[in-house]
C-alpha cells in the first residue's frame, strides 16, 4: 500500500501543529479552527448518526490536545488525526453495542423499583446475580453498580467512587470475573 500524498490543507494544518506545540496560541486556534469541517465530515462518515459524531469530535478534540505533544513533524498530521477519530468512532460504536446488549424489550422488562428498594441497585436484577453481587469485595460490587447497573462511563463511576480510572476499570474487570465464576460464565 503507497502512502498518501498530503493535501495543502493538511500540510499546513502540519505547520500550524507545530507551532502550536512551540507555545503559539494562535496557531493552536487556527489549526482547531481549520481542522473541525474534515473532522465533523469524517466522523460523520463513521458513525453515521449526527448525535454520535458531534460527541467523538468533542472527544477527538480532547484527545488531540491531551496528545499533541505525541505528534511528530516529521510524519504527516492527516493521518495522526484520522486514527484518533478511527478509534473514537471505534469506542463509541463499541458502547453503542455494549447497550444495544443490554436493552430489553418492554414486554420483557422487570416491574419497576419499589420505593424502599429504589435506592439499591441491585433491586431489579435477578435474584442469582443480586446474590452473587453480595458476595463481591465492597470494591468491586460498588464498580460493577455504578458501570454496569446504573450505565456510568469508567469517568463517572471513578469520580463518584472518588478513584482513578484505571483502579475502576481493574475493580469493575474483577467484579464481572467474579461474578461469571459465581454464575456459571452467565454474567455479562
Amino acid at each position: 500500500m503507497s502512502a498518501r500524498e498530503e493535501t495543502p490543507a493538511e500540510v499546513q494544518l502540519g505547520r500550524w501543529m507545530e507551532a502550536a506545540q512551540r507555545g503559539e496560541t494562535a496557531a493552536y486556534e487556527a489549526l482547531l479552527q481549520a481542522l473541525l469541517p474534515p473532522l465533523r465530515d469524517f466522523a460523520r462518515h463513521l458513525v453515521r448518526d449526527p448525535n454520535e459524531s458531534e460527541d467523538i469530535v468533542q472527544s477527538v478534540l480532547l484527545s488531540i490536545h491531551r496528545s499533541r505533544h505525541t505528534w511528530r513533524s516529521e510524519h504527516p498530521f492527516g493521518p495522526w488525526w484520522r486514527a484518533i477519530a478511527r478509534n473514537a468512532a471505534t469506542d463509541a460504536l463499541r458502547r453503542r453495542a455494549r447497550r444495544a446488549q443490554r436493552e430489553i424489550a418492554l414486554d420483557d422488562a422487570p416491574e419497576p423499583a419499589t420505593p424502599e428498594s429504589a435506592d439499591r441497585p441491585e433491586a431489579a436484577i435477578d435474584p442469582a446475580l443480586a446474590a452473587a453481587m453480595k458476595t463481591l469485595p465492597d470494591a468491586q460490587r460498588q464498580a460493577v453498580e455504578l458501570v454496569h447497573l446504573e450505565d456510568l462511563s469508567m469517568a463517572e463511576a471513578a469520580e463518584r467512587a472518588g478513584v482513578r480510572v484505571e483502579a475502576m476499570k481493574t475493580r469493575s474487570h474483577r467484579g464481572i470475573a467474579a461474578l461469571r465464576r459465581l454464575l456459571g460464565g452467565k454474567a455479562s
